[in-house]
C-alpha cells in the first residue's frame, strides 16, 4: 500500500469517467478495468483494499459511491445519503478491524502501549483527557503521576513527543496538567496532533527512553512498516524490542544440554519437575515471590494441556467490605473457601468478578449484590511485571524407569513484557 501505487479517490473517478468516455463503456466495466489494471480481478476483490488505503491517508476521506453515476440511474438525495451512510458503515468496520490487527501486532512484539480517541471539541481547544489506561500506562513506565501533580498552569509538565509517520518523525510536545475546574481532572495534549490524526481515530502511545511516541493505528499498518527498513514507526518499535538477551541465551543453553537425555526426578509429586529442574540449574530452593533464574520466572509442568498459575494475590482486605467467612463451607476442622470464580458467571457460590474501569479494581460480588473483596488494579499488575517480566515456560515429558520417575525436555516458550496497561 504505497502512496506511489493507488490514486486517491479524486483521481479514481476521474479515471472512470475517462475511461466510459474513450472506450465507451459503463461505470461498473471502468471500475473493473481501473482494478485489474492493480492486479485484482474486479472493482469489488479491488474496493475494501483502496477503501482501507484511503482512511489510512491522513486526510478524512470521501465515502465512495461504487457503480453509482447520474449518467447511469436517477437517485433521489435520500437515496443516495442511504447507499453513502451503508458505504461508511463499511469502511468503519474496515477501520476497526485494521485498529484491532494493529493491537494485536503491539502486543506480539511485546510492546506497553497505551490508546486515546481524540474529539472534534479536543482539538478545537487542544485538551485531551487522561483516560485511566493512559494514565496507568504513564505510572507503569515512570512517565507521569497525576496523582501526585498539582491543580493549575504553574503546575503544567512540558515534556519532548514524537508524532510517527511511515515516512516523518514531527517534533512535538506533550502537555501533562491539572486545570483548577472540574476537581483537577487530569488533561493533556500533543502539539501538532492534527498532522497525523483526525478526530475519532485512535492514536496509540508508546514510552521509549521517557519520551512519548504517537501512533495513528487507524491510518497505519504495523506489519507493513515492519517491512519498511526506512520507516520511523520501525525503527522505534524495532529499538523498543531490541533488548539484551544474553541471560534468557545462556538459560536456553543449559536446557538444551538437560535436553539430551532423560533425567531422574529427584522428589515425588506435583512439584517434582520444578524441583529437580533448579536442582540441575543450580537454583536454591526457596519461597520468595521473585523469579528463579537472575530475573526469569521458569515454570516447568509435565505437559498436557492443564492451566499454569501466573501468580497467587491475596485481596486488599482493609478496603474489602467483607470481614467474615460468609461465604464459605465446613471443611475438616475450619470453614474455608476453594473455588473459581470468572468474569462471565457466577459459580455455585453465588461469586463472580466485575472489573470497575473507574477505580481501577478488581471486584468480587455475590449474587445478593454485595460487594464481597477488592484488588487494586496496582497490586495484580505488580504482581504480574514481578512474577512475569520474563518467563520460561517449560513442557517435559514424564515416564518411570524401573519405578522411577524420570524426564525429558520437549519444549521451552519463553514470554516476556506483559502488556499490564492492556
Amino acid at each position: 500500500m504505497s502512496d506511489a501505487n493507488y490514486p486517491s479517490e479524486k483521481r479514481l473517478k476521474q479515471l472512470v469517467k475517462e475511461l466510459k468516455k474513450t472506450k465507451k463503456i459503463k461505470t461498473h466495466q471502468a471500475y473493473d478495468l481501473i482494478s485489474q489494471s492493480f492486479g485484482f480481478s474486479s472493482w469489488q476483490e479491488f474496493k475494501p483494499v483502496i477503501e482501507l488505503y484511503w482512511k489510512t491517508q491522513i486526510s478524512s476521506p470521501q465515502i465512495s459511491l461504487d457503480f453509482i453515476d447520474d449518467e447511469d440511474v436517477n437517485l433521489s438525495d435520500e437515496e443516495l445519503d442511504d447507499i453513502k451512510n451503508e458505504r461508511k458503515s463499511e469502511l468503519d468496520k474496515s477501520v476497526k478491524r485494521l485498529v484491532e490487527q494493529n493491537k494485536i501486532q503491539l502486543a506480539k512484539l511485546g510492546v506497553e502501549y497505551s490508546v486515546f480517541e481524540p474529539t472534534l471539541t479536543g482539538f478545537k481547544k487542544s485538551i485531551l483527557d487522561a483516560t485511566q489506561p493512559v494514565r496507568t500506562h504513564f505510572e507503569l513506565e515512570k512517565f507521569h503521576y497525576y496523582f501526585s501533580q498539582g491543580q493549575g498552569p504553574e503546575n503544567k509538565v512540558v515534556k519532548n513527543a514524537y508524532l510517527l509517520t511511515s515516512k516523518n518523525t514531527i517534533n512535538s510536545k506533550a502537555s501533562l496538567y491539572r486545570p483548577n475546574t472540574k476537581k483537577g481532572d487530569p488533561r493533556m495534549w500533543f502539539r501538532k496532533l492534527s498532522e497525523i490524526a483526525i478526530a475519532g481515530d485512535q492514536v496509540a502511545i508508546v514510552i521509549f527512553n521517557d519520551e512519548p511516541y504517537l501512533i495513528n493505528i487507524s491510518r497505519n499498518i504495523i506489519s507493513e512498516e515492519l517491512t519498511i527498513d526506512k520507516s520511523p514507526i520501525r525503527a522505534l518499535l524495532k529499538a523498543y524490542v531490541d533488548a539484551d538477551s544474553t541471560i534468557a541465551d545462556e538459560l536456553l543453553n543449559k536446557l538444551k544440554k538437560l535436553a539430551v537425555k532423560p533425567f531422574k526426578a529427584l522428589r515425588t509429586g506435583d512439584t517434582a519437575i520444578g524441583f529437580t529442574l533448579e536442582t540441575l540449574l543450580d537454583i536454591e530452593a526457596n519461597s520468595s515471590k521473585l523469579p528463579d533464574y537472575k530475573g526469569i520466572e521458569l515454570k516447568a509442568g509435565r505437559g498436557g494441556k492443564n492451566r499454569s498459575n501466573l501468580f497467587a494475590q491475596v485481596a486488599k482486605w482493609d478496603i474489602s467490605p467483607c470481614k467474615k467467612d460468609n461465604y464459605g463451607y465446613q471443611r475438616d476442622d475450619d470453614f474455608k473457601l476453594y473455588c473459581t470464580v470468572s468474569t462471565q458467571r457466577s459459580n455455585s457460590q453465588g461469586l463472580h468478578f466485575k472489573y470497575d474501569k473507574s477505580t481501577d479494581q478488581l471486584q468480587e460480588w455475590h449474587d445478593n449484590g454485595e460487594l464481597v473483596a477488592i484488588w487494586p488494579g496496582y497490586i495484580l499488575r505488580d504482581r504480574l511485571l514481578e512474577k512475569h517480566a520474563e518467563t520460561f515456560w517449560i513442557e517435559a515429558e514424564s515416564f518411570f524407569i524401573e519405578g522411577i520417575e524420570h524426564f525429558q525436555l520437549k519444549s521451552v516458550i519463553h514470554t516476556k513484557q506483559p502488556i499490564a496497561s492492556q
